[in-house]
């Protein structure tokens, strides 16, 4: 199967902070749901650190973000946003936080569960993304696999699930890249809602600079702007 021209109908998305999911896949999001795809989106962090104003507070920004990410998510036509709320930078490696991926990815049963590559070596490298990519990778597989893997989601009503593709955003070894040319503008329009973190002064420059990205990724795939993402294939 080429995964490129990949369109499903269930994806589900693990981000470690608001506005991550739409920096690395918001134009292969609005790409699949423009074809029909339902999506959802898991939130691990509540961001309240993400800001150098002396006067803001966290739980002010815990708030203000999780509405901006609303606000982006019905930009891309999100089904569902889940905010797992754990604080800012202190993300960890837990059976609960395991669990609570497990439990969504039991519910949603995706095709396809998106999230950030936690062996990235170069650029980004927040502890919580390293956390939120392995922790997703693990509740993929084999736990949400697994009937014995949190028995207690048996009793919710929620059955194991094999979930086909992981794609990793964020990656130093990309392996696919996704065609987003036409949907780069509903991407940058999502990020606008982040407005807490795109500071209106930064914003043409960030914008600008995501724009370039997007080429660069495209440019030896014939493609005007693109994603790229690791893909790993699940053995059912």
């Amino acid at each position: 199967m080429n995964v490129t021209d990949f369109s499903p109908k269930r994806v589900l998305v693990v981000t470690p902070h608001p506005d991550d999911a739409e920096i690395g896949a918001g134009g292969t999001l609005s790409r699949w749901i423009a074809q029909g795809a339902a999506c959802t989106l898991v939130v691990c962090t509540n961001g309240d650190k993400g800001s150098e104003d002396p006067e803001m507070t966290s739980p002010r920004l815990a708030a203000i973000r999780e509405r901006e990410q609303q606000e982006a998510a019905s930009v891309l036509g999100l089904r569902d946003v889940i905010f797992l709320r754990h604080p800012d930078g202190d993300l960890e490696d837990t059976r609960l936080l395991r669990g609570q991926i497990v439990r969504e990815i039991r519910r949603t049963r995706p095709d396809v569960v998106l999230t950030t590559d936690p062996h990235r070596r170069t650029f980004y490298l927040h502890r919580d993304h390293r956390i939120a990519g392995q922790v997703t990778l693990d509740a993929v597989f084999p736990s949400a696999r697994d009937r014995l893997s949190f028995p207690e989601q048996l009793e919710e009503g929620l059955s194991p699930h094999k979930t086909p593709y992981i794609f990793l955003w964020g990656s130093d070894t990309p392996d696919h890249h996704i065609d987003i040319a036409g949907t780069l503008d509903m991407k940058l329009a999502a990020l606008r809602k982040h407005a807490s973190q795109v500071a209106a002064q930064r914003e043409r420059d960030f914008t600008e600079f995501l724009r370039q990205m997007a080429q660069r990724a495209g440019k030896d795939k014939g493609m005007e702007a693109a994603e790229a993402f690791r893909v790993i294939e699940i053995m059912r």
